[in-house]
């Protein structure tokens, strides 16, 4: 049993205010490396690479840290995604029994991260980069399962996430019939059982309590994705209280947030990014959307076995991300694309027959606003046409677009069609998107 602790990491995403302990111990924390386009003001729409860019996506990892068996498993892994364009956020987290195949080889999503740290470290590679290692590997496994691109990593262990509770004087959650748990746990620091019974309702919770609520799940009946759920609820209560006057303002526990993290807590975020989401955060709140791959309505992922193990797949198949692809991009929908709802209309240029459809449905899934689809008044297009009857007024949907299709936009109709009311660009599918279909 181990971590629940991304909940804590919602403190280094909002933590800009821990410079008052000095350059040298916000270094350790703050190591910097990581890039989101989306955190600047007015966006060069250059930058962005794709469709996802126009987000802030940061993954939240849990692990034991020393003193507990399988301190380097990563237990918890949470993405934290925000809009900083319409001022959202939403969290998604992937069960740490999830199957996964990588260059090393198959195992739960949980070993990838020490998996690709020991490999490293058995090539020869110092502790920094063995670390490194570790979270590239993980990085790019949640990136390929979510379809999103991921920005920056925040790193947290029980220790860190304990301290931090009990240092702004504790958390109150209002518990739901469905986040209400009874379990015996083992606390491997106190090497000592603990008996938690949490009941509906608006309750309370110290460092301990926290972290046994945020860890438990064999009492569940849903297991790790009920304890998933608890996990965010923790996540708001947490960021509300740390960026609360109590806590912002009071020097002394400040000092001791800082304290706790110093060894405990890692990003590749820097002081700069940290402060910047300090001042999206505080336009959000704590409130979120919650994404659930394992929604009764229509589940993404089921339990299974492989070998002896139970674990957690796709239900279209181990190694088959497509559905979870689409309903994460369709939740975490690009803010800029969001915001400026250009107007879509695709016309199948070729003699292949639902391209057309194919496509506006791919597209829908990033969040684009798709209007009329139907064929062109010839087939015999070779390349794609993009035309921009927003005159480059939509110029973040123009850069998607034109990244997208390896096109760039014309302002013109081709010679024999008509313009459109109310479309601010026209797609034509030509034969070269048929080559990779």
């Amino acid at each position: 049993m181990r971590s629940g602790l991304a909940a804590l990491a919602i403190i280094v995403l909002l933590g800009g205010f821990l410079f008052v302990k000095g350059y040298l111990k916000l270094n350790k924390v703050f190591k910097g490396g990581g890039n989101a386009a989306a955190l600047n003001s007015n966006v060069d729409p250059s930058l962005l690479r794709g469709e996802g860019d126009g987000r802030v996506n940061i993954l939240l990892l849990g692990r034991g840290g020393e003193g507990h068996d399988g301190g380097d498993l990563t237990d918890t892994i949470l993405l934290a995604s925000i809009d900083p364009v319409n001022n959202k956020t939403a969290l998604v987290s992937i069960p740490r029994d999830f199957w996964v195949t990588t260059p090393s080889g198959s195992s739960k999503i949980n070993a990838v991260y020490t998996y690709a740290k020991q490999a490293a470290t058995a090539a020869g590679g110092s502790k920094a980069k063995a670390e490194q290692a570790g979270i590239k590997a993980i990085k790019q496994q949640t990136s390929e399962i979510l379809g999103v691109p991921i920005h920056y990593y925040a790193m947290v262990d029980f220790l860190a996430f304990r301290q931090a509770v009990d240092t702004v004087g504790g958390v109150k959650i209002n518990v739901t019939e469905d986040t209400a748990v009874s379990e015996h746990l083992w606390d491997a620091m106190k090497r000592e059982h603990y008996y938690l019974n949490v009941q509906p309702g608006v309750q309370t919770f110290d460092g301990q309590r926290a972290l046994f609520y945020a860890r438990s799940r064999h009492a569940s009946p849903r297991g790790d994705f009920d304890r998933a759920e608890r996990q965010k609820l923790l996540i708001g209560a947490l960021s509300k209280k740390i960026t609360s006057a109590s806590t912002f303002t009071n020097p002394v526990k400040v000092s001791k947030l800082m304290d706790a993290f110093g060894d405990h807590v890692s990003t590749d975020m820097s002081l700069n990014d940290a402060m910047r989401l300090v001042d999206i955060g505080k336009k959000i709140g704590s409130n979120f959307e919650s994404v659930d791959l394992a929604n009764p309505a229509k589940p993404l992922v089921s339990t299974g076995m492989i070998g002896n193990q139970s674990v957690v797949m796709p239900v279209a198949g181990v190694g088959n991300y497509s559905q979870i692809n689409a309903l994460v991009r369709n939740k975490l929908k690009d803010g800029y694309i969001v915001k400026e709802n250009a107007k879509i209309t695709i016309l199948n240029g070729t003699v292949t027959p639902g391209l057309a459809a194919e496509k506006a449905a791919a597209l829908k899934t990033y969040g684009y606003n798709i209007g009329e689809v139907t064929d062109a008044p010839t087939q015999d297009y070779d390349k794609t046409i993009i035309v921009d009857l927003s005159k480059g007024k939509k110029k973040y949907t123009k850069n998607y677009l034109e990244k997208r299709f390896d096109v760039k936009t014309q302002r013109d109709m081709p010679e024999g069609l008509e313009k459109p009311n109310g479309v601010s660009f026209v797609i034509i599918l030509g034969q070269n998107e048929t080559i990779n279909r």
